[in-house]
């Protein structure tokens, strides 16, 4: 990898596949093909060099994910709430077995196509200025769930969970000093996600474009 894909200090990544995926008729959308690999495995290519060690948030049979050789963990609060449920789940698992780690990066599972150095622009926010945590922005549009968050705050994380019942990210993340990172959208948006069927189609056709043109859609096809 080219770039520089690291943060200055360690990061637990967490592949957020906790969903229902109901946009995509059900099941585990990121274990559909894409280019003939599972998406999940190009998110896992994409994601394993940014980080130090790597969970998939998860929830049901964790041996549907036996494949990819990594720790399944599943949500730490009941009912499918949502991503920042995913979140807490990583904290609480950072804690308990990387305690020497502050540090969580999470990683949406159906945008194959995220940047290189998304980690490391994310720390970068932070450090410079004095935020408490950070997330990807593109196009104008902010991206919650590709973010950096710290451990430190899953306390309070488990208590809006819990106790307020907050399910959206930014009700939570507007209580913290949000560093927020904008990425290019040429020759594509690299936050593109895959929510229906035609969206897989259309990520078929990015693919078809990064091969003929050498951009770095394909990233990680050495990485397996």
């Amino acid at each position: 990898m080219s770039v520089n894909s690291r943060a200055p200090f360690p990061v637990v990544g967490v592949l957020l596949a906790g969903g229902l995926s109901s946009r995509m008729g059900g099941g585990d959308k990121t274990l559909r093909t894409l280019g003939g690999r599972p998406i999940l495995e190009r998110v896992i290519a994409r994601a394993r060099p940014q980080v130090d060690q790597l969970i998939i948030n998860a929830n049901g049979d964790p041996g549907r994910f036996d494949p990819f050789g990594l720790p399944v963990v599943a949500d730490v609060v009941a009912g499918f709430a949502g991503p920042l449920a995913g979140v807490l789940t990583a904290l609480d698992w950072t804690a308990a077995n990387a305690p020497a780690i502050d540090w969580v990066a999470s990683f949406p599972t159906d945008a194959p196509f995220f940047p290189e150095d998304l980690v490391a622009r994310l720390a970068d926010a932070i450090a410079h200025q004095g935020a408490d945590l950070a997330c990807a922005t593109s196009d104008g549009q902010i991206h919650s769930v590709f973010a950096l968050w710290p451990v430190k705050l899953r306390g309070d994380l488990r208590r809006a969970l819990v106790d307020e019942a907050i399910r959206t990210v930014a009700r939570w993340t507007d209580r913290y000093k949000l560093a927020r990172v904008d990425f290019p959208c040429q020759p594509f948006d690299p936050f593109f996600n895959i929510n229906r069927p035609e969206n897989l189609a259309e990520a078929e056709a990015l693919l078809t474009r990064a091969a003929t043109s050498g951009i770095s859609a394909r990233a990680g096809e050495s990485a397996r």
